[in-house]
């Protein structure tokens, strides 16, 4: 077996089509978001263990990565926090050479962070990110 690359799971994201229709029910089910979320093309909450739960509307990821946002059932993904930029670009190339499909190269994030998505052997994406 393969040494680890030492990410993180840190967040799932789910891609919504109506932020307020989205944040409503998930409030219903007892979370927690910013009064502003409506408003907002990204809304995220801590849980319990301090994983995050982040919406986004299929209109912003779609902005910065056309066909990629998920249609139909199934739009969730997982986040994998690493420690930094590197680790990111590591990792990417680690997890694209071992032969699994690349998404999204690596690529500074106008929100912050170094990013890149991957696809596990199923096709769902895995996202890869360090602050910057």
């Amino acid at each position: 077996m393969s040494e680890s690359i030492g990410a993180e799971l840190d967040m799932i994201g789910i891609v919504v089509t109506d932020m307020p229709r989205a944040l409503a029910f998930y409030r219903l089910l007892g979370l927690d978001f910013p009064e502003d979320a409506p408003d907002s093309p990204h809304v995220e909450t801590t849980l319990r263990g301090g994983l995050r739960l982040a919406l986004d509307l299929q209109s912003m990821v779609e902005g910065f990565h056309p066909g990629a946002a998920p249609t139909g059932e199934g739009r969730m993904g997982l986040a994998f926090k690493l420690p930094s930029a590197d680790a990111v670009d590591a990792a990417w190339k680690r997890v694209t050479d071992a032969g699994y499909g690349s998404v999204l190269e690596p690529f500074d994030a106008p929100w912050g962070q170094r990013y890149a998505t991957v696809r596990d052997p199923d096709g769902t994406s895995m996202d890869l990110f360090a602050w910057a």
